[in-house]
């Protein structure tokens, strides 16, 4: 026979392992319904050169280096940088913008015309 003690350790077991699944899985979900954009690097160049996004939003931006030497995607106004290797993809999580258009660029390649968002 079980003591009453015994049930209730239990059952808080099994809230405490059902807390520590959704603190695991909701933070997936939230990151898997942002609205996402890929923006590929070759040599400096970016496609597509402008993003257009919704204002007010968070957004993922997937990054992709497909080309021959390494590649940053670096934006003053949004204060991101990230530095690709060649063949590599990642991302940023860019935080709610005002309407208006960011800059960005690759820092290896200053020469070359910049990319941008436009938020509206």
């Amino acid at each position: 026979m079980s003591s009453p003690l015994g049930v209730t350790h239990v059952a808080s077991h099994r809230r405490l392992t059902w807390w520590m699944l959704a603190g695991l899985v909701l933070p997936c979900i939230a990151h898997a319904q942002l609205p996402t954009y890929e923006l590929s690097i070759r040599d400096g160049h970016f496609t597509p050169a402008l993003l257009e996004v919704p204002a007010g939003q968070r957004f993922k931006i997937v990054l992709k280096n497909i080309g021959q030497g390494p590649a940053e995607f670096e934006s003053t106004p949004l204060r991101v940088e990230k530095v690709l290797s060649p063949g590599v993809t990642t991302f940023v999580v860019i935080h709610p913008l005002r309407p208006g258009h960011y800059p960005f660029f690759d820092e290896f390649n200053p020469q070359l015309p910049e990319g941008g968002i436009l938020a509206q």
